[in-house]
């Protein structure tokens, strides 16, 4: 309804762009690995262990074609160390090439792929689920302060007045479950059996479908991901549902993540890096992403509102060891708005006119080779604007030792999130950033102070396990009425190991104790989950 045109024009301007990337004759479609898969710590580990300096970490999900190409980079460097080849990096590439068979045959020769080519079952998942607790709710009431400038002291009083209260929602679906495309499991036991299905076409498109049953006392049958993709390398038009998430953090992110369910989105993206001679010159390997969607309708009257909804985000990587990007997405128009905005708050948001609300930040992460390519990494962003300044910051921030012993079969990380009050909340749209009830940036919502360790220890690539602690406090800042700070203590342990052949069983238990539960003061209460998956080429 309102200014629908904008997001479609960033669309052709892409377009326009890439349109002749020379590359693109030689571009294989091809699907994206889940998030949730662990093909992510495989290439984790053998960047830690030197043999992959290429990866463009802060936008997720990897084509296929994507991970082929830096399986293809990680093998050319093993073969360099000839005798000094580690055992364990060589079960790591093995794993990798399971993942993506298709893509590492049709790579150098694309044109060969099949007119037709199907495989009726390319990963499956059944998981047992049980639940004993209940769920935080995030909707409340929360003071956001006024008085504030960029980063605390930069550009002036940009957002000046006493402050007001704002409002929060959602919930965090499952205790101790976050990151899980939506999926809310009940008290008790729960049942669920996820595959995937892949079509192709030449080597010019892609279909990808993952019907997801879930048994419980709101039993229900969906379909988790299906999407069709055009094109690949540098340009690729993506159409379905699908997960994404921007920024290097393990944990979370302040923007997109698949915490929520995945988004109807059309989708321009380049899965491998951009081959065009002056951006590689200038800018480094360099990706983007940009997604158009439409959020849930809420609201009556008046007060109804369903925004349409895009994100965008560019990462560069002009160094080996450093990466950079930006990333911006906004909730834009649709019913329940009157009046015109002026030009200027449509384009930084933040006046009294604009119809839209936007967060926008930057991300860095920093490998030191030196010290056994640890990893040091941010991702900031600002929930306001003030003309061109994104304030009210909220970070990720972290570091990763791959090695802490040399063989690199031992890691540790610390991540820490501080999420202001007004992250994820607007004046003009009351949900705030959230999707079929639950945030879709980081899954502790705003308001929040967080500390994550998690370690692991490799018996090998299949067989590994890892012990996390987190400490979590709602309501540091923010706090209205007679609300109470809300401390969590967290413990979960995960133990993965083949079975037979495909198959991994990977069994995670957690509990979690909660003091001022809800911001109650005086309600403490625990929960446990224990849940255990049976994974086929997952």
């Amino acid at each position: 309804m309102y200014n629908r045109k904008f997001p479609c024009s960033l669309f052709s301007v892409v377009l326009l762009l890439l349109l002749f990337s020379p590359q693109q004759a030689f571009a294989l479609a091809s699907n994206n690995i889940p998030l949730d898969s662990p093909t992510y710590y495989y290439l984790e580990k053998l960047v830690g262990l030197g043999l992959i300096t290429s990866d463009v970490k802060t936008i997720r999900p990897y084509s296929k074609s994507e991970v082929a190409r830096l399986l293809a980079e990680a093998e050319a460097n093993l073969a360099k160390l000839g005798d000094e080849t580690p055992p364990f990096a060589e079960d790591l590439i093995e794993q990798v090439r399971k993942a993506v068979p298709r893509e590492i045959t049709l790579r150098d020769e694309s044109s060969k792929a099949p007119t037709f080519d199907y495989n009726p079952l390319s990963e499956a998942k059944l998981r047992y689920v049980y639940l004993d607790g209940v769920a935080r709710g995030y909707d409340r009431p929360i003071y956001i302060s006024g008085n504030q400038s960029a980063f605390g002291f930069i550009g002036g009083n940009l957002r000046p007045g006493d402050g007001g209260i704002g409002h929060q929602s959602g919930t965090e679906g499952t205790p101790m479950l976050e990151n899980n495309e939506g999926t809310v499991y009940r008290r008790g036991s729960n049942g669920e059996l996820r595959f995937g299905m892949e079509g192709f076409f030449k080597d010019k498109a892609s279909l990808f479908v993952e019907p997801l049953a879930l048994v419980n006392s709101d039993s229900t049958v969906l379909l988790q991901q299906v999407y069709g993709k055009i094109g690949g390398g540098g340009l690729e038009l993506e159409v379905g549902r699908d997960d994404n998430w921007f920024g290097p953090g393990y944990r979370g992110a302040t923007t997109l993540t698949n915490n929520a369910k995945n988004f109807d989105e059309v989708k321009l993206s380049s899965p491998e890096p951009i081959d065009v001679a002056f951006v590689k010159k200038y800018l480094g390997d360099t990706k983007y992403s940009l997604i158009y969607s439409r959020l849930d309708a809420t609201g009556s009257g008046v007060e109804m509102r369903h925004p349409y909804f895009y994100a965008f985000k560019l990462a560069f990587k002009p160094r080996d060891w450093f990466e950079w990007g930006v990333h911006f997405m906004r909730m834009e128009g649709g019913p329940g708005f009157t009046g015109s905005s002026s030009l200027q708050d449509e384009i930084f948001g933040g006046g009294y006119t604009n119809h839209n609300a936007s967060t926008a930040g930057i991300d860095l992460r920093f490998r030191i080779p030196w010290l056994r390519n640890t990893e040091v990494y941010v991702d900031y962003s600002g929930s306001d604007s003030a003309l061109f300044w994104p304030i009210v910051e909220s970070y990720v921030a972290g570091f990763y030792i791959p090695r802490l012993t040399n063989d690199g079969r031992n890691d540790f990380r610390f991540e820490f999130f501080y999420g202001n009050p007004k992250l994820y909340t607007d004046g003009k749209f009351p949900e705030g950033y959230v999707y079929h009830g639950m945030p879709f940036g980081d899954s502790q919502g705003g308001g929040v102070l967080e500390f994550f360790t998690r370690y692991s220890h490799w018996f090998s690539a299949r067989n590994n396990l890892a012990l996390e602690y987190y400490h979590t406090d709602r309501g540091q800042e923010g706090r209205v009425n007679a609300q109470a700070m809300e401390s969590l203590n967290a413990v979960r342990g995960f133990w993965n190991l083949p079975i037979y052949r495909d198959v991994d069983v990977n069994c995670m238990y957690g509990l979690e104790m909660i003091h001022n539960f809800d911001l109650v003061g005086g309600v403490n209460r625990s929960n446990q989950v224990l849940k255990i998956d049976l994974n086929y080429k997952y």
